[in-house]
């Protein structure tokens, strides 16, 4: 299939900061990026207690590969169709998004962000996690809610926890926990609005650029009332932007 070139506002690439450009960029995102800033939040917890060999699946650019501590054993994994969307990542080891290609009982740790909502048979992906991770491994796995159609036509799913219980049910111990509330959810939503609208890529949005630009107060204090609805866990955590599946083999 092709991919759709009428996805208007595509994706960041979410690059590691493995330079002073690279950090600036990427830290520098997390004020506007929600998504990104509550993922990296809870991963930044998790990913320095790996060790021994870690398998990071749709790894992308490898963003967070980073956190891991010296001496573990990095492996990536993703498919063709990430060059796409511009991703390219010489580490990559290719599959064909379902079939991990490593024996059983392998891994010690697993990362998956922002990965199984593109994958249509995601419970075939999920079993060759359970089955190339030896028992006691860890995993963290991060799903979006409140996200719109992105990397077209390759975005299948949403999750709810009762779903991905079911989908995880193999693994011994299951976490799922979620990532914002929902006034953090519609401040994404406004964050977006007005960078998509910022960028003038089309006449329309040419005509209509000064009319954002008396708007961005509204967006001065919607990045505020963001940045402390997450402080302070405003709202309700049913309507979040996203999940994250801590697990264990």
């Amino acid at each position: 299939m092709i991919q759709d070139m009428n996805e208007g506002f595509k994706p960041i690439k979410n690059e590691p900061p493995t330079s002073f450009r690279g950090k600036i960029k990427f830290f520098g995102r997390m004020l506007l990026d929600l998504q990104i800033l509550t993922i990296y939040n809870d991963i930044k917890k998790e990913l320095p207690q790996f060790s021994g060999m870690i398998l990071d699946v749709g790894c992308g650019q490898s963003p967070y590969r980073y956190l891991l501590k010296s001496g573990t054993e990095y492996k990536g994994i993703d498919v063709a169709e990430a060059s796409s969307f511009n991703y390219e990542n010489k580490d990559i080891i290719p599959f064909d998004g379902t079939n991990i290609p490593f024996d059983d009982n392998t891994f010690d740790g697993l990362i998956c962000t922002e990965v199984l909502e593109h994958v249509y048979d995601h419970q075939a992906l999920v079993n060759e996690i359970h089955r190339v991770c030896k028992r006691g491994a860890k995993g963290i796995i991060t799903v979006p809610f409140s996200a719109r159609y992105h990397y077209i036509p390759y975005d299948y799913f949403r999750y709810t926890p009762s779903a991905l219980e079911k989908i995880f049910s193999d693994f011994s111990s299951v976490e799922i926990t979620p990532r914002g509330t929902d006034i953090l959810s519609i401040c994404s939503k406004i964050i977006v609005l007005f960078a998509r609208n910022l960028i003038p890529n089309s006449l329309t949005k040419i005509i209509f650029f000064p009319f954002w630009l008396l708007l961005l107060p509204v967006l001065g204090i919607t990045v505020f009332t963001a940045h402390i609805t997450r402080i302070f866990n405003l709202g309700t955590d049913h309507d979040p932007l996203g999940y994250t599946i801590k697990i264990v083999k």
